[in-house]
């Protein structure tokens, strides 16, 4: 295989899934605080079904229906691919969700931030946050070509860190890893928790759409979609896995990576695993914000006009502030009642409408032809 043809390979298969991953972790798993409020509530062998089994089978799932409605109806933003698979003013719905789920995830993001640089380097939590703020904005302002590399490359750098800290873990405490998935018997909520915590994270899906542009066919689209699920969750199992064995104390850290870190007591792994972080910190943001500006951009061209790149970084910077704002209610209360609103929010305008709504107009449509931009109408 040529290396054309595996560039090619990689953003037609590969890239849809690590773009997913990207902006999946910093809401879905990157603190761990999130990991112990879905799965490890529900005992380690509950946890563990409840990401494998359900989580996974339904990020699948939904991603595969998604890229291939994407694809099929040539809605690359998440305002057509909504209006497509919603009709009349229904996808405003989806909108004023996402914009309340990208304020809460950009307060998790910013306390993160501040945290990860104030208690590992020293540095002040504003200083973490604004850093975090230009870096974002950088990305935001640079557009699709930018996002796409970064996210691509910085995704093999957070699953080269996840496996060292897996591996790290196993070998100092592995043992403990072992007891206590034999020792404590599975949650009954364990179903539940996994289809709460696949719902939120799905949220992110229509606004990540820019990369299907790659994207020919249906094999292609629903291939992309199948491997997004998995792609996204080995880093969060591996995490999960190394959590059991400080389990059930584990349970009332806020941060419960920076346990781990602290019970590995290895300065230099602590100071790669949050550099690593944070630059996942900065993907989501990214992503997130960058979903509003190509809505906005969409509008834009349907009048023959271009989005202006200042107001990129303008919009950027106005919903960064406002999720800065939002952060002072503390990380374990955003996560805990936040996440388990929106859950059910997107279940409703979301996951449950594309998995049937979005069936059945592929399964109508019939096509597996690619149509050109501007060729599908909108209801």
């Amino acid at each position: 295989m040529t290396t054309s043809a595996q560039h090619s390979f990689f953003r037609r298969y590969l890239l849809p899934g690590f773009v997913f991953q990207s902006v999946v972790i910093a809401g879905g798993y990157g603190t761990g605080r999130e990991l112990v409020e879905f799965f490890l509530t529900q005992g380690p062998r509950g946890g563990l079904m409840a990401m494998l089994v359900v989580s996974t089978v339904i990020w699948s799932a939904t991603c595969a229906v998604t890229f291939d409605f994407a694809r099929r109806f040539s809605a690359y933003d998440y305002r057509t691919f909504c209006r497509r698979l919603l009709g009349g003013r229904w996808w405003v719905a989806y909108e004023a969700a996402y914009l309340a789920f990208l304020m809460l995830v950009l307060a998790v993001i910013a306390a993160a931030a501040g945290s990860i640089l104030e208690e590992t380097f020293g540095i002040s939590y504003v200083a973490g946050v604004l850093g975090m703020i230009a870096a974002i904005g950088y990305l935001v302002f640079r557009g699709s070509r930018t996002i796409e590399r970064f996210f691509a490359g910085w995704s093999f750098v957070l699953y080269a860190v996840f496996v060292l800290f897996f591996i790290l873990c196993f070998v100092s405490f592995g043992g403990e890893i072992s007891q206590r998935f034999a020792a404590v018997p599975a949650g009954e909520g364990w179903f539940l928790a996994g289809v709460r915590y696949a719902a939120y994270n799905l949220a992110t899906i229509p606004g990540l759409l820019f990369v299907m542009r790659h994207v020919g066919t249906r094999r292609e689209a629903v291939s992309a979609g199948l491997l997004a699920g998995p792609i996204a969750i080995i880093p969060g199992v591996l995490f999960y896995l190394a959590m059991v064995g400080q389990y059930p104390e584990i349970l009332d850290r806020t941060v419960p990576a920076n346990a781990l870190l602290e019970t590995l007591g290895m300065r230099w792994f602590q100071l790669a695993f949050q550099l690593a972080l944070f630059g996942t910190l900065i993907e989501t943001g990214a992503g997130m914000i960058h979903a509003v500006n190509e809505r906005i951009a969409a509008v834009y061209a349907r009048r023959k006009a271009e989005m202006p790149a200042r107001l990129r970084t303008g919009i950027g910077t106005g919903l960064l502030v406002g999720g800065a704002l939002i952060a002072q209610f503390g990380l374990i209360d955003l996560i805990a009642r936040g996440y388990g609103t929106m859950t059910w929010v997107f279940l409703a305008v979301y996951v449950v409408p594309v998995l049937t709504v979005g069936v059945w107009k592929l399964a109508r449509g019939g096509s597996d032809r690619r149509l050109r931009p501007g060729e599908a109408t909108l209801s």
